[in-house]
C-alpha cells in the first residue's frame, strides 16, 4: 500500500539544519525486493513541482554562493529567483552606477553642471529603485533573520538619510541659496555597493577589515603611544631652543600638536631627512633621537602592525571559507532531504527525482547530458544518489559539459566540405604546432629591436604578418576558442587598433611628427613577451599569482573605490574651490589668479612646488590628490597646503585617510598578495589538487584528451565513452605554458559528451581554498548551528599545503 501526500508540507530552511524533515519522517516503508543481492526498493512518494522548485533553488544557491534565508512556499521561492534575475542583478548595477555618477554634474561638477533639481530627481529615481530592491528582499526573507542583518538596516538607513538630506537640501536653497548648500549624504552613497547583497565580494572584504581593526588595535594603541612619547620628548629638547627653524622659516618643533603631526609623517618616510636637518644641524648628536624614533616607530611597530593585519587575516578568511563551505553543505544536505526518497535501509535520490531536479536546473541540457551527470556522481552505479554523492553537485556544476556540436567551429558548421579539406587540415595543423608560435614569437623580438633603435620602415610590414596570425588563429580555432585566450584578445585590441590608426594616418594626410598612435600600439604588441616568461620555472609562480589574483585585485579595487569616494566627497565640500591652478607664471597672471588663487599659499612648499592642480575642485581631481596620498611621497606637502588655506584641524581628514586608505586597507591587501603568493608556490611543489568530481571525471575518461582509467560500459543510455581514445592535437601531460596555439585543443577530434577540466593555474584562489578545506570535514559535517562562531581547535590543512 501507498501513500502519497496531497498537501505539501515545505520545509523551513531555519528548521531543518542538520536533520530530516518531519514530511520525510512519515513515509511508510512499503515495497518489493531483488534477489541476489540486489537493492531492495520501496515506492516513494511522488514529489510536487513545488518541492522540486525549492531543492533546484536550493542547489542554485549553493553554486553561486548565496546565503539568503529565504522563505520556502512556492510563491515565494517564485520570487526569490526573479530577485536574483539577472535584469534585476544589472539594473541594480546600473543604478548604483548612476547614482555615484551624480557627484560629476553635481556641484563641484567635473564640466556641466545640472540644476540642483535635475540631479535631485535623478537620485530620486535611484531610491526608488533601491527601495523597490529592498522591499523585494523584505518580501522573500524570512522575517526575523531579515531585521537582523546588518546590510539590510544600513540600507535601510542610507536610504532614510539620504531623503532627509534631499528636503533639508532643497528647503535650505530656496530659504538661503547664498549660503552654499551641503549635501552631506553623499559620501553614503558607496554604502549601496556593500550592504546589497549582490555586492558580497566587497562585503566580504569589508567584513575582513572590520574584523581584523579591533584584532590589531592594541598594536596601534601602542604605537599611537610611542608617537606621543617621542613628541613629548622632541617638544622638550627642541622648543626652548629659539635659533632652530625649517628652512623657509617655519617654526620647529615649537608646539605639541605640531611635533605629534611632523613625528607621525616621519613614520611615512616622507619628511625624511628634511624634518632632522635642522636639529642635526644645530648638533649632530639629535641624530640619536630621529635614529631612535624611526628604528622603534616604523622598523619595529609598523613591522608589527603588518605581521598583526597578516595573522588575523589569515584566521578571517579561513573562517570566510569554513563559513561558506558549510553553507553550502546546510543548503544541499536540505535539498536532499526534500528529494529524497527510502529505498532498502537508506534515504537516495531516485533517478526520476534526478531528472525533474536538473530540468529546473538545467533546462536547456538534453537528457544525455543529464545522464552523464548523474553518473558522474553515482559512484556505487545503482542510478540512485545517496547524500555523500549529491553534495559534490555543486561542484560539478561548475565543470563545463560540450557536445560535439558545441565543438564545431563556425566555418566547421557551415562549410564543412571547405574546412575539413586537406589543404584546409594542413594550414590548421601548422597553427597549431610550436613552430608556429615561436616564429611569432622571434617577430615580436625583432619588432621590440626596430623600435629600439627607431626603424619605423619596417612598421608595415610586421602589421601584416601580426594580422595574418590573427586571421590563421581565427580560422583555426573558430571565434569561440579564439577569444578564451587572454592574449588572443590583447592582440585583436591593439594590432586592431593599430589597422585602424593607420588607415586614419593615411587618409588624413599625417605627418610623423602629427601621428604616431601606430608606434604607441606596436609597442603595446610586444609586451606579449610577457606571456613567454610565464613558461620559465622560476618565473611562473609570479605570473601564476598575478593571473589567479586577478578578479580579487579587482575587488580590493572595489574596496579602495568607496574610501576614494567617502573621501573625495567630503573633501570637494571642505577644500572645494580653495586653491585653483591658473599657471606659474608670476608675471603675466592677474593678481587674484597668483598663488594657486588664494594669498595664503604665498612662499609655501605647496605653491613652490607647483602642486596647484592637486586640488578638490571635482570628484575627479579629487581622486588624483586621494591616490597622490596613497602613494606618500610628499603627501605632507599636499595636506599643508590645504592647512594653510583653511585650518590645522584639516590634518584630521589626512591623518584618517591615511589610517584607513594606507595602514589598514593596503596592509590587508599586501596579506592578501602574501596568502595568494604562498598558496601558489606551494600548489606548483605538491599534486594538482582536484575535487572528488574532478576525479571522478577523469577515473572515467570523460575530460578532454583523457583515457578512461578503467574501461566503463554505458548502462541502458546513448552516452558515448571512447575507450582507449588518442589524445587530441595539442593535449599532452606535460605542464601548461599558457600557449595561445598548442593550449587550446583540436575539439573537433573528441567525441560524444566531454568535460573541460579546469588547470591548476586557470583555478580562482577562492576554489582552491574551498576543495582544500572541504578536504579537512567530514560528508555530513554541515558545521555549527551559529555561523559567526569561533574557529574550533583541530589541524586545518591549509596550514601544510
Amino acid at each position: 500500500m501507498t501513500t502519497t501526500k496531497k498537501d505539501v508540507q515545505f520545509i523551513n530552511i531555519s528548521e531543518t539544519e542538520g536533520g530530516e524533515s518531519s514530511t520525510d519522517g512519515e513515509k511508510e516503508e512499503n515495497g518489493k525486493s531483488k534477489k541476489n543481492g540486489d537493492i531492495k526498493t520501496q515506492e516513494s512518494s511522488e514529489k510536487t513541482d513545488a518541492q522540486i522548485l525549492l531543492a533546484a533553488t536550493l542547489v542554485l544557491d549553493a553554486k553561486r554562493g548565496r546565503n539568503i534565508n529565504f522563505k520556502t512556499e512556492e510563491k515565494f521561492v517564485r520570487s526569490y529567483l526573479f530577485y536574483h534575475s539577472w535584469y534585476l542583478r544589472w539594473g541594480l548595477y546600473a543604478f548604483i552606477t548612476l547614482d555615484l555618477s551624480l557627484a560629476f554634474i553635481e556641484k563641484p561638477a567635473v564640466s556641466f553642471e545640472a540644476p540642483y533639481w535635475a540631479t535631485i530627481l535623478l537620485e530620486i529615481l535611484c531610491l526608488v529603485f533601491f527601495v523597490f530592491r529592498f522591499c523585494h528582499a523584505a518580501y522573500v526573507e524570512q522575517t526575523s533573520s531579515f531585521w537582523k542583518d546588518t546590510k539590510h538596516l544600513i540600507v535601510l538607513g542610507t536610504i532614510i538619510l539620504t531623503v532627509l538630506d534631499i528636503i533639508c537640501y532643497i528647503i535650505w536653497s530656496q530659504v538661503a541659496p547664498d549660503t552654499n548648500p551641503v549635501r552631506w549624504s553623499r559620501p553614503l552613497r558607496p554604502l549601496f555597493i556593500i550592504n546589497f547583497s549582490d555586492g558580497k565580494q566587497v562585503r566580504r572584504a569589508f567584513r575582513n577589515i572590520r574584523r581584523t581593526v579591533p584584532e590589531i588595535m592594541n598594536v596601534l594603541i601602542l604605537f599611537f603611544l610611542s608617537v606621543l612619547l617621542f613628541a613629548l620628548l622632541a617638544l622638550k629638547l627642541f622648543s626652548k631652543r629659539s635659533s632652530l627653524e625649517y628652512p623657509n622659516g617655519d617654526p620647529y618643533f615649537k608646539n605639541y600638536w605640531d611635533c605629534i603631526w611632523d613625528l607621525y609623517v616621519l613614520v611615512t618616510t616622507a619628511n625624511n631627512p628634511d624634518v632632522m636637518m635642522p636639529a642635526y644641524d644645530y648638533s649632530n648628536w639629535f641624530a640619536l633621537f630621529f635614529i631612535a624614533y624611526v628604528i622603534v616607530c616604523l622598523y619595529i611597530f609598523m613591522s608589527i602592525v603588518l605581521a598583526a593585519i597578516y595573522n588575523n587575516y589569515k584566521k578571517n578568511l579561513k573562517n570566510e571559507i569554513r563559513t561558506s563551505v558549510y553553507s553550502k553543505r546546510r543548503k544541499l544536505n536540505r535539498a536532499f532531504e526534500i528529494l529524497k526518497d527510502k529505498v532498502g535501509s537508506q534515504y537516495v535520490i531516485t533517478q526520476e527525482t534526478w531528472n525533474r531536479l536538473m530540468k529546473k536546473i538545467l533546462p536547456t541540457k538534453s537528457q544525455q547530458q543529464l545522464d552523464l551527470l548523474l553518473r558522474i556522481l553515482d559512484s556505487d552505479g545503482d542510478n540512485v544518489l545517496k547524500k555523500t554523492q549529491f553534495i559534490n553537485l555543486s561542484d560539478l556544476l561548475h565543470v563545463e559539459l560540450t557536445e560535439v556540436t558545441d565543438r564545431q567551429t563556425f566555418l566547421e558548421h557551415k562549410i564543412p566540405s571547405i574546412y575539413n579539406h586537406k589543404v584546409s587540415k594542413a594550414i590548421r595543423w601548422l597553427v597549431r604546432t610550436r613552430g608556429f608560435r615561436w616564429s611569432f614569437d622571434f617577430l615580436i623580438f625583432v619588432n621590440a629591436f626596430f623600435i629600439a633603435f627607431d626603424l619605423d620602415d619596417a612598421d608595415m610590414f610586421f602589421l601584416i604578418f601580426f594580422s595574418l596570425e590573427i586571421l590563421l588563429k581565427l580560422y583555426t580555432f573558430g571565434p569561440k576558442g579564439f577569444i578564451t585566450r587572454f592574449w588572443n584578445v590583447f592582440d585583436v585590441l591593439v594590432i586592431g587598433s593599430a589597422v585602424l590608426a593607420s588607415i586614419v594616418e593615411i587618409s588624413i594626410g599625417a605627418s610623423s611628427e602629427e601621428f604616431r598612435t601606430l608606434d604607441v600600439l606596436l609597442v603595446l604588441r610586444v609586451m606579449r613577451l610577457i606571456k613567454l616568461f610565464g613558461s620559465i620555472q622560476r618565473f611562473k609562480v609570479i605570473i601564476m599569482t598575478i593571473v589567479n589574483i586577478g578578479p580579487s585585485i579587482l575587488t580590493y579595487g572595489g574596496v579602495i573605490f568607496v574610501f576614494y569616494y567617502f573621501y573625495a566627497i567630503i573633501g570637494m565640500e571642505v577644500f572645494g574651490n580653495k586653491i585653483h591652478f591658473y599657471g606659474y607664471n608670476g608675471t603675466d597672471l592677474d593678481p587674484l589668479k597668483k598663488h594657486c588663487g588664494n594669498p595664503k599659499l604665498e612662499n609655501s612648499n605647496f605653491y613652490n612646488n607647483h602642486y596647484c592642480n592637486n586640488n578638490f575642485n571635482n570628484i575627479l581631481k579629487a581622486f588624483v590628490v586621494l591616490f597622490e596620498l596613497t602613494v606618500v611621497n610628499q603627501w605632507h606637502v599636499l595636506s599643508s597646503g590645504f592647512v594653510i588655506v583653511t585650518h590645522k584641524a584639516a590634518r584630521v581628514y589626512f591623518f584618517c585617510f591615511h589610517l584607513t586608505c594606507v595602514v589598514i586597507v593596503l596592509n590587508i591587501f599586501t596579506a592578501f598578495i602574501l596568502e595568494a603568493f604562498i598558496l601558489e608556490y606551494s600548489l606548483q611543489k605538491q599534486p594538482r589538487l582536484e575535487s572528488v568530481v574532478e576525479a571522478k571525471i577523469k577515473e572515467l575518461g570523460l575530460g578532454i584528451g583523457l583515457k578512461p582509467v578503467t574501461p566503463v560500459k554505458p548502462k541502458n543510455d546513448t552516452i558515448e565513452l571512447v575507450e582507449n581514445e588518442e589524445e587530441p592535437d595539442g593535449i599532452s601531460n606535460e605542464p601548461e605554458d599558457d600557449s595561445d596555439t598548442e593550449s587550446i585543443p583540436d575539439l573537433s577530434l573528441e567525441q560524444g559528451l566531454r568535460f573541460h577540466l579546469k588547470k591548476r593555474s586557470r583555478k580562482k584562489v577562492e576554489v582552491l581554498l574551498h576543495q582544500m578545506f572541504e578536504g579537512e570535514i567530514d560528508a555530513e559535517d554541515e558545521g555549527p548551528e551559529n555561523e559567526d562562531y569561533e574557529p574550533r581547535k583541530r589541524r586545518l590543512t591549509l596550514e601544510t599545503v
